[in-house]
């Protein structure tokens, strides 16, 4: 059947990508050769109710080309498949579609009912990512696609496996451990989802803010001698106060300060570190102390301590044993709960003086005075600010006013308020103000297990690639915070931890208080239920009479909803034991943390576990190695002792053609389903792999795209120009390419086994992009341009069936090498050019080498297209119109050079537009190519008219000479590096790059025309 004359990507790649999955072609060990080394890569799980975006798109083919390459070798490969529940996304999305269609709430439905309702929404989306992948072109082993929720209770049929089970009885290892702990630390919190949330969900977007200044008043009256000094020392201002002033872009936070803190080497406040002043608005008194953080140089040099509301101020906090009040409920509206303010404020005092308490009291105390209780935060803002102004205690400035009747002047004192760009945290999905929040929260205790993770990259057993992703790794991991696991939200795996009432008492009289509930951590109710019984009948060796407590438990322990539920049924002595769970789920980083394990099997010790673990490369983007890479370095460490992967492959973020980060606000948003519609999957794949610099910025320019769907074209050209000579006729598959006699087939068998080593030894390194340019040269360059051309008259004499079946071999060849960048319309020529064996997708992967390169042949061909070219590029330069022929004198031949251009003086005019050919000095008005072993004349005389294209080009030089001196002088100013945004600056340097390439080929063109006279 003759080959279409076009290929259809929308035709093609349906009916490819139908095939692949019909045949399995991505099957863990497919195409494997017996005892064959294994290769593992594991999908960084998309969230299971997204779509493929640009990243998505670029990280994948990345990891599908080395998939496809190694099993393509006959390596026992495994791409991991699968999708990650996505705590908040998965919860936001299904919570929408429920508004959508009416339905009751999350809360009106019911945790039980709620979770059912999310899997209903799983199940529907879970084909939109898998689906697109699979357009793509993603070879991933489908029958084994994870899930990180599979197998949690209450999943439908279908969703059954053992990934829940794992991160579960990681969780309860760990907690006995004791890697693994409950407390109180700052976290960012999402008032809209009311969940703490991670670092990688804030956005820090600039927005307009304001700056209020404030007098907190000394105590007792007291009053200091304030001295402000300029650079040389000279006193440029000498008062006495009786406030400190602070600056503060939240007011309503003052309302749960703790101190003020100034630096220790700073002069002005000397006199009153350790003296009090007065909250304003509060009716207590907080102390002044010195601490490193506070910079003198920045405002007034004193700092409000709000340490339950601020991430610095925690840490102050924190070395100077402050007590941190929390002002907001979790929806950010200021607290209403607990004591009436009068009794808060009386405690908080009698902890200032010395009282006992702890971190529990002290969160349970609500200092918000109530006026404000209940207040939306940015409403107390407004009131806290109004009611400082009307006490007079906000620092004012002197405001002059000219009476435009009587000239006279007006002056005023006005609050000094500087409107000022702010960076504001925002949660990515909610979009509302994140609130950093001192809540009760559990925790990785990351300091002990981060050690061999450390060790490892040192060490070599996992490598880092660039290398400046590895000093990122050793930065994070070296300064780590405890990670916090855990998410207020319903959607997840729900932490197995159940609470239960505290035996109090001595002497034989005991009783049960749920205010400081005991913890029963177990993989199941059932469990917990039998460390709680060995408690409560005191199994556990307490001292306490475990005889007393026969009057509460006879019978079996229960499970209750919430604490609420636990402590109404405490308060019925007669009731049964009972235990209520811990209502939080475990960040989706924690159980994403083990997908390397937990996707094949662990805790079981599978076959698969067994043959691919660890695994061999993780391709993921930079962004993420602190939140997903360097935790699965940690867990599986801590879990199974083992690295999960041998390489990490970094990239960076996908940017638009100028550089620009990608945004729906700019309008430059790319979306690789419309690229494909448009260009095709593979035209979007070698894009990415050309793209794939090691640290460089990815830039995708859709003209770069067409550019690379001509490529796939080019290459469709060729083998119809080979099918119309006859070449596909009878062929099958041949590994080895036949014994050649014609130098151009000989040259084109080595060139074939030269791009085979570039693209092995650049893959080998991740080097996609030079693989990308190896290829792309050789398919383009050398097989469709060059081979194609010198094929035409060997088809006409003796060496045709020579030239037929090398072609065959080359063309072969080209779609093995270029198969895994572009692997639909390689598919597709493989299926129509021939007898084949098996698919292209399991074709093996040549292994032939170097003593394939004749250098004789490469030798006489490399003159005759560098010749070609050079010919080209000097008549281009002089504007010699395309469709003249022009004459060529040989000023200077070597006997190598002679015998090259003897045996293809034919092709060489054909391919260069030459008339005559002659030897001898040049003539005038020539322009002079040289090429290895031999020189020649191209005489222009009546081709061109010399003068008026010197003036041409001169006048094109001289524009271009203002623009590089534009561009380089933006760029030699200081001030434009370090202000202007990088995108802009990455744009002035590309631009002067081209100007200057543009340029030094315009150079090179007057010198031509300057020889010419």
């Amino acid at each position: 059947m003759p080959m279409e004359k076009t290929f259809s990507p929308a035709e093609a790649e349906a009916r490819i990508s139908k095939l692949w999955i019909d045949r399995k072609v991505g099957a863990a060990g497919a195409n494997a050769k017996p005892a064959a080394e294994a290769f593992s890569i594991m999908i960084p799980p998309p969230n299971v109710t997204g779509s493929l975006h640009m990243g998505h798109a670029f990280n994948n083919t990345l990891q599908d080309i080395l998939i496809r390459w190694h099993r393509m070798q006959g390596h026992d490969t495994l791409w991991q498949v699968g999708t990650d529940h996505a705590g908040i996304a998965t919860q936001m999305v299904t919570e929408r579609d429920m508004a959508l269609h009416q339905e009751p709430s999350r809360r009106e439905m019911g945790r039980e009912k709620f979770l059912s309702r999310v899997w209903q929404q799983k199940v529907k989306s879970r084909g939109t990512i898998i689906g697109q992948l699979q357009r793509l072109g993603a070879s991933c082993d489908w029958d084994r696609e994870a899930f990180t929720m599979s197998g949690a209770p209450g999943a439908p049929a279908g969703e059954d496996g053992n990934f829940h089970d794992a991160v579960i009885k990681v969780f309860v290892d760990m907690y006995n451990k004791g890697l693994i702990y409950r407390g109180k630390r700052l976290v960012n919190w999402d008032p809209h989802f009311e969940t703490a949330i991670s670092d990688l969900e804030v956005e820090n977007i600039e927005v307009a803010g304001h700056m209020w200044h404030f007098k907190y008043i000394l105590a007792d009256k007291q009053t200091y001698e304030y001295i402000e000094k300029d650079e040389d020392g000279n006193v440029t201002l000498r008062e006495t106060r009786n406030y400190i002033s602070i600056a503060t872009t939240r007011p309503e936070t003052m309302l749960g300060d703790g101190a003020v803190a100034v630096h220790p080497s700073d002069a002005r406040y000397q006199s009153i570190i350790g003296k009090m002043v007065h909250l304003p608005l509060c009716d207590r008194l907080i102390p002044i102390i010195a601490d490193e953080y506070p910079d003198p140089t920045f405002g007034s040099g004193a700092v409000k301590i709000t340490g339950a509301h601020d991430f610095n101020d925690y840490q102050v906090a924190k070395r100077n044993n402050l007590p941190m009040y929390r002002l907001m409920d979790t929806r950010a509206q200021m607290r209403a709960d607990g004591a009436p303010y009068a009794d808060a404020v009386k405690r908080a005092r009698e902890i200032a003086a010395g009282s006992p308490t702890d971190e529990n009291e002290v969160d349970a105390l609500n200092l918000v005075p109530e006026k404000y209780r209940g207040m939306d935060r940015f409403d107390a803002r407004k009131a806290v600010v109004a009611d400082i102004n009307a006490l007079g205690l906000c620092v004012s400035t002197l405001h002059s006013e000219i009476d435009p009747e009587t000239g006279s002047e007006h002056l005023t004192r006005e609050p000094f308020v500087e409107a000022k760009k702010i960076m504001q945290p925002f949660g990515d999905r909610s979009k509302v103000v994140i609130e950093p929040m001192l809540t009760d929260q559990w925790f990785v205790d990351t300091a002990k297990i981060v050690g061999p993770a450390l060790d490892a990259v040192r060490s070599g057993a996992t490598k880092i690639i660039p290398e400046s992703g590895e000093k990122t790794y050793f930065h994070w991991l070296e300064n780590i915070e405890p990670w916090c696991i855990s998410r207020q939200l319903w959607w997840g795996h729900q932490i197995p931890v159940w609470y239960g009432p505290r035996k109090i008492g001595a002497g034989g009289v005991v009783s049960l208080d749920l205010s400081d509930p005991v913890a029963f951590c177990a993989p199941t109710f059932r469990e917990a239920s039998s460390l709680a019984l060995a408690y409560y009948r005191g199994d556990s060796g307490n001292d306490v009479d475990a005889r007393n407590f026969e009057q509460f438990y006879q019978g079996d322990i229960e499970e209750v909803s919430t604490y609420d539920e636990a402590k109404q049924k405490l308060a019925n002595e007669t009731c049964p034991p009972m235990l209520y769970r811990d209502p939080d789920v475990l960040d989706t980083w924690f159980s994403s943390g083990l997908w390397p394990i937990g996707t094949l099997g662990w805790p079981e010790q599978t076959p698969e576990l067994q043959k691919y673990f660890p695994t061999s490369t993780l391709i993921t983007g930079a962004d993420i190695i602190f939140f997903w890479v360097a935790r699965m370095m940690m867990m599986q460490l801590a879990v199974v002792d083992e690295v999960p992967f041998k390489t990490v492959y970094l990239h960076g973020l996908v940017r638009d053609a100028k550089g620009k980060k990608m945004s729906k606000s700019l309008g430059n948003v790319i979306d690789p389903l419309e690229i494909i519609d448009e260009f095709g999957a593979d035209a979007l794949r070698f894009s990415n792999a050309a793209m794939a610099s090691l640290g460089g910025v990815l830039k995708l320019d859709t003209a770069r795209i067409a550019g690379y769907r001509n490529f796939g074209t080019k290459l469709w050209n060729a083998c119809r120009f080979a099918e119309m000579n006859g070449v596909w006729e009878g062929h099958a598959t041949q590994t080895t390419p036949l014994k050649a006699t014609a130098t151009a087939n000989r040259w084109i068998i080595g060139e074939t086994a030269r791009a085979l080593s570039e693209v092995n030894a650049a893959l080998k390194d991740y080097r996609f992009d030079n693989a990308a340019d190896a290829l792309y040269k050789f398919v383009w360059g050398k097989v469709c341009d060059w081979y194609v051309e010198f094929a035409k008259p060997l088809f006409d004499g003796p060496d045709a069936p020579e030239t037929r079946a090398v072609m065959a071999w080359v063309l072969d060849q080209s779609m093995i090498l270029l198969h895994p960048m572009m692997p639909f319309i390689t598919e597709d020529l493989w299926g129509t050019t021939g007898t084949r064996a098996k698919l292209l997708v399991h074709t093996n992967w040549p292994t032939y080498g170097s003593d394939l390169i004749n250098a004789e042949a490469a030798s006489e061909m490399t003159f005759v297209t560098t010749l070609i070219e050079e010919i080209r590029s000097a008549r281009a330069q002089v504007h010699v119109p395309v469709g003249l022929k022009c004459d060529l004198v040989a000023t200077e031949l070597s006997p190598a050079a002679r015998t090259a251009w003897g045996n293809n003086e034919a092709l060489i005019k054909r391919m260069a537009r030459i008339d005559g050919f002659s030897e001898g000095a040049a003539p005038k008005g020539s322009i002079i190519v040289a090429v290895e072993g031999a020189s020649f004349a191209i005489p222009l005389a009546g081709l061109i008219d010399i003068a008026e294209e010197k003036a041409r080009l001169t006048k094109t030089m001289d524009k271009l000479a203002k623009e590089i001196g534009g561009l380089k002088g933006r760029l030699n100013n200081p001030n434009f590096a370090a202000s202007a945004p990088e995108d802009v600056v990455m744009e002035a340097r590309s631009n002067l790059e081209a100007r200057e390439d543009e340029a030094a080929k315009l150079q090179a063109a007057l010198k031509r025309l300057a020889e010419l006279g």
